[in-house]
C-alpha cells in the first residue's frame, strides 16, 4: 500500500517545497528552537528527528497556514496579468513551513503516534481542509489559473509545464473554483465534517487494534504456536494486567497469522469473531456512525459538484474514468473467483474430514486448513519456508540486490541520522554513476503506535525546481520476536517487502521538474502498478539464491523446494481473490450511492452488497470489514481500493515483456525507468505506460496469473 505524504489523510495543496518564504521577525523570535521554521541542515533535508518534540508541530503548522495563505494572495491580487511564471511557478514555490511539518507529522502519526499526536491530528484536520479551501476556492486566484488554461496554446510552455497548468485548472475546478459563493460555503462545512470524522475513524481504528486481543486461560488453547510465541503472549497479557493469562494481540486485516497455526478450533472462531467485530460492537471504538456521516457528507459533496455519486467523482481523476468501467472488471472476476473459492474449500473440507475434525470450514480455519492442503499437494508448508527468509537477508541481499541488479544501485546503513524510533534503519542510496540518489529509511516492525498494514511515503520529494531529492520511507508491520531471536518472515512478508521497496524506487526515481508531478504523484489507480512490478524479482532464481538463507546454517533454500513454491504459486488465488474483490465491491457500493439512498444499518448494507455481487461467501470474509476499513474510511483510498486489481493488470503485462527481453538486466531497468519510473505524473499514466510497452495492456496474463483463465 502506498500512503502519499500528505497530512492527516487529506490532499494538501501541492505547493510544495518553495524558495524559504521569510518568516516575520517576531514569528521567529517566538519560533525559536522549532526546527521546522527552517530547512534540515542535515543531508537532502532529512528530518532533525532528535530536534523535533510534539509541541513543535501546532505553532509550525499555525505558521506555515498563515505563511501560504499570505503568499496565495500575493499571487492572487498581482497587479500585473497573470503569466506562468508568477501564477503557476508562484504557487508550486509557495508553503514550504507547511510543507515541511505536514509531512514529518502525517509520516510520524502513522509511524509512532502517541496520544498529544492524535490531539494534534484532531485539531489540525479542519483546519487544514479550512486552509485548502482558502487557495482552491479563491476567485481572483482562479481566475487568473484560469486565463492562462485558455491560453495554453500559445504560451509556448514545454510538455511538463503545459500539463502542470492544465493539472492546476482540473484541481481548481474539482475542489469547487466554480461553485456559486453560496455553494462554496456549504462545501467548506462539508470539507471540515469529513476531515474531522475521517480522522475520528482511523484513530478508532489504531485505538481498538491495541486495545483489543485474544485472550485465554491456557498454553494449551494456543497449541501450535511456538513456545516462544506463547510466552510473549503471556508477557502481553501481564503488560495489560491479566497476569496468568495470554493475549495475542491482533492486526487490522480480517485474516489474523496465527489462524494459521491454532490447532484448537475454538480458540481460532474466538480470533476470527473478535477480528470481524471490530468497529461494531457498541463502545468506545464503534465506527459505524463515523461510516454513515462519512459517507453521506461524501454523496452531498459529490452532488454539490455535480456529479451523480462520490465515486463518479472520484473516478473521473483517475485512469478508470468512469464506474462502468470498476464495475465491469470487478464484475466479471467475481464469479471465477468464487468458484475458484468453493472448489478450494472442498479441498480444505477433505482434509478436515478425513482428521475426523467434525467441523465444517469457515473464515477461521481457511488459513490452518490450506497449510496441510499445500503440505499435501506441494509438500512443503510456510514454516518450512520462514528459516531462509530472515529480514536483514530478505532487505539487503534480495531487496536492494535486485535493484543493484536491474537498476545499478547500491546501498549503506549510515548510523549519524536520528531516527524517531529505534528500530528504524537508515540507508543512502547511491546511482550507477556513484552519485547519491535519496535517503531511504526502512521501518519495519509492527508496536502499538503505528498503524496498520504497509505503505510508503517521503519527507521530501525530487523536484529539479527546488533542487531536492527523494527522502523515502519504507513501513511494514512485521512482529518483532524475542530478544536474541531471528526475525523470519513469511513468504507475503517477504513479498511486502519488495512490493514497498516498488513505491520507494517510483520516489527516488523521480526526475521531474515541478513538487506537483514527482514520484508517486500519479492517479490512485496507476499508482500500485509500479511496486507490483517489483514483486516478481522475489522469486527470480538469482535473487531468491542470493538472500534465501537458512539463518542458521546460511545454506540456500533447497532447489526442490524453489520448484515447490513456483508449482503453488495459483494454489488459494480464489480466496485471495475473492477477500479482495468482497472489499472492492463494498468500497463500490458505498460511494455510489447518493444521499438519499443511505442505509440505517452498515452491517446489513455491506451483506446485501456483498450477495448482490455474488461475492457473499462466508468462509472467505472481506479482507477489510466496512467498520475497519481504513483504506476507504480514512485513507486516500475512497472509491479506489479497486486500484490494485487494476494496476495488477499493467503490471502482469509488463512481468511478460521483462520475460520477453531477458528478465533480470541494466537494459531492462533501465528503460523501465526512463520511459516510466522517472516520469512521475509529468504526463497522462496510460501514455506513460504505452511508451513503455509500446501497446497498451492485455487482461490475460492477468487471468492467467489469478488461475482466472480456465487452463
Amino acid at each position: 500500500m502506498l500512503v502519499l505524504a500528505a497530512s492527516l489523510g487529506l490532499a494538501l495543496t501541492p505547493f510544495a517545497y518553495a524558495a524559504e518564504a521569510a518568516a516575520a521577525p517576531a514569528a521567529a523570535v517566538a519560533q525559536a528552537g522549532n526546527p521546522f521554521f527552517k530547512l534540515s541542515p542535515l543531508p537532502f533535508h532529512y528530518p532533525q528527528f532528535d530536534l523535533i518534540k510534539d509541541e513543535h508541530f501546532a505553532p509550525a503548522y499555525a505558521e506555515g497556514m498563515a505563511q501560504q495563505l499570505k503568499e496565495i494572495e500575493a499571487i492572487a491580487n498581482n497587479a500585473k496579468p497573470a503569466t506562468f511564471d508568477n501564477t503557476v511557478v508562484a504557487m508550486e514555490r509557495s508553503g514550504q513551513l507547511l510543507t515541511r511539518v505536514s509531512t514529518t507529522f502525517s509520516n510520524l502519526q502513522g509511524a509512532n503516534t502517541n496520544a498529544q499526536l492524535d490531539a494534534i491530528d484532531t485539531e489540525m484536520s479542519p483546519k487544514l481542509a479550512a486552509h485548502n479551501d482558502a487557495i482552491y476556492l479563491n476567485p481572483k486566484l482562479y481566475a487568473r489559473v484560469k486565463s492562462l488554461y485558455e491560453r495554453r496554446a500559445k504560451l509556448g510552455l514545454d510538455a511538463e509545464s503545459k500539463h502542470l497548468l492544465e493539472r492546476y485548472h482540473t484541481d481548481f475546478v474539482r475542489a469547487g473554483a466554480r461553485l456559486s459563493a453560496a455553494d462554496k460555503e456549504k462545501l467548506k462545512v462539508l470539507n471540515g465534517e469529513l476531515a474531522t470524522l475521517q480522522t475520528a475513524f482511523q484513530q478508532n481504528v489504531l485505538k481498538e487494534i491495541n486495545a483489543s486481543a485474544l485472550v485465554v486461560d491456557s498454553r494449551a488453547e494456543l497449541a501450535g504456536m511456538s513456545e516462544a510465541a506463547i510466552d510473549a503472549a503471556a508477557a502481553a497479557a501481564k503488560a495489560r494486567s491479566l497476569d496468568g493469562k495470554f493475549a495475542v494481540a491482533l492486526t487490522n486485516t480480517t485474516g489474523q497469522a496465527a489462524l494459521s497455526v491454532l490447532t484448537n478450533p475454538a480458540t481460532r472462531k474466538r480470533m476470527m469473531d473478535l477480528s470481524l467485530a471490530r468497529g461494531s460492537h457498541g463502545g468506545d471504538f464503534d465506527n459505524r456512525a463515523n461510516v454513515l456521516k462519512i459517507a453521506r457528507l461524501r454523496a452531498d459533496k459529490a452532488a454539490l459538484l455535480g456529479y451523480p455519486n462520490y465515486a463518479a467523482y472520484s473516478l473521473e481523476d483517475q485512469t478508470a474514468k468512469s464506474t462502468s468501467a470498476v464495475n465491469t472488471l470487478l464484475a466479471e472476476l467475481a464469479k471465477p473467483a468464487v468458484s475458484n473459492a468453493r472448489k478450494e474449500a472442498a479441498d480444505l473440507q477433505a482434509v478436515a474430514d478425513a482428521e475426523k475434525a467434525g467441523l465444517q470450514i469457515g473464515a477461521a480455519d481457511w488459513s490452518y486448513y490450506t497449510d496441510k492442503v499445500r503440505a499435501q499437494r506441494f509438500s512443503f508448508d510456510g514454516n518450512q519456508l520462514k528459516p531462509y527468509f530472515e529480514l536483514n537477508n530478505v532487505l539487503e541481499k534480495g531487496v536492494f540486490f535486485a535493484a543493484g541488479k536491474l537498476y545499478g544501485l547500491s546501498f549503506k546503513e549510515r548510523k549519524d541520522l536520528p531516527v524517531y524510533h529505534p528500530d528504524v534503519k537508515v540507508y543512502d542510496v547511491f546511482d550507477a554513476d556513484g552519485k547519491q540518489l535519496a535517503i531511504f529509511l526502512a521501518d519495519m516492525y509492527a508496536r502499538p503506535s503505528k498503524q496498520g498494514g504497509a505503505w510508503m511515503n517521503e519527507y521530501v520529494s525530487q523536484s529539479a525546481l527546488m533542487g531536492t531529492k527523494s527522502v523515502v520511507a519504507n513501513h511494514l508491520n512485521i512482529p518483532k520476536p524475542p530478544v536474541g531471536e531471528p526475525t523470519l518472515l513469511t513468504v507475503d512478508e517477504v513479498k511486502t517487502a519488495f512490493h514497498e521497496f516498488g513505491h520507494a524506487l517510483h520516489g527516488m526515481f523521480s526526475n521531474v521538474k515541478y513538487p506537483r508531478f514527482s514520484g508517486t504523484s500519479v492517479p490512485r489507480d496507476f499508482v500500485e502498478y509500479p511496486s507490483q512490478v517489483n514483486e516478481m524479482w522475489m522469486v527470480q532464481p538469482e535473487v531468491l539464491a542470493n538472500y534465501a538463507r537458512h539463518y542458521k546454517t546460511g545454506e540456500a533454500m533447497p532447489k526442490e523446494l524453489l520448484e515447490k513454491v513456483a508449482a503453488s504459486k495459483k494454489f488459494n488465488q480464489g480466496f485471495a481473490t475473492t477477500e479482495y474483490l468482497a472489499s472492492s465491491l463494498v468500497d463500490q457500493r458505498w460511494h455510489q450511492l447518493t444521499a438519499a439512498q443511505m442505509p440505517a444499518d452498515v452491517l446489513a448494507f455491506e451483506a446485501a452488497a456483498l450477495k448482490d455481487a455474488g461475492v457473499a461467501y462466508a468462509p472467505v470474509p472481506p479482507r477489510y470489514r466496512t467498520t475497519y476499513f481504513s483504506h476507504t474510511f480514512s485513507g486516500g483510498y475512497a472509491a479506489g481500493y479497486y486500484a490494485y486489481l487494476w494496476s495488477e493488470k499493467l503490471d502482469a503485462d509488463t512481468v511478460e515483456w521483462f520475460k520477453e527481453n531477458g528478465g533480470l538486466q541494466r537494459k531492462n531497468g533501465d528503460w523501465f525507468r526512463k520511459t516510466l519510473l522517472s516520469r512521475g505524473g509529468t504526463a497522462d499514466a496510460l501514455e506513460l505506460f504505452r511508451n513503455f510497452r509500446g501497446r497498451d495492456a492485455r487482461i490475460e496474463p492477468l487471468l492467467e496469473r489469478r488461475g482466472l483463465s480456465g487452463k
